[in-house]
């Protein structure tokens, strides 16, 4: 159960940062999108950092608008695999992500990744 919970706990150092730090102001300490700077497209993951920002604070119409797909998504696919994780670590066993949703990440990040440059969200 250690490695869950090291997980936990970084997640919840990020999140305690993001309480505090606004990553739609210039200047803060956040990194940027390394693709966005690279290439200056979206990735699909764009605007994670803001919307978690935004779900911290209480806007969920705000961090639908930073990055629809992962709200909708991504984060109750987090939530699934993490508790997986959890209890698979609690029983011991050692129950493999069928290789469907990898697929299926790997698809809707694509559409998406491309979907939103082509629109401009």
């Amino acid at each position: 159960m250690k490695a869950p919970f090291i997980v936990l706990a970084a997640g919840g150092a990020g999140a305690g940062l993001l309480l505090f730090v606004d990553p739609n102001q210039p200047g803060n300490l956040l990194p940027k999108c390394p693709f966005k700077w690279l290439t200056g497209l979206n990735c699909p993951g764009c605007g994670a950092t803001r919307m978690v920002h935004a779900l911290l604070h209480g806007d969920v119409v705000g961090a639908f608008h930073y990055n629809a797909v992962l709200l909708t998504l991504g984060v109750p696919l987090a939530v699934w695999l993490f508790s997986r994780w959890m209890r698979d670590k609690w029983t011991g066993e050692q129950r493999s992500v069928p290789k469907s949703v990898g697929v299926a990440v790997l698809v809707v990040a694509a559409v998406w990744g491309v979907g939103r440059n082509l629109a401009g969200i």
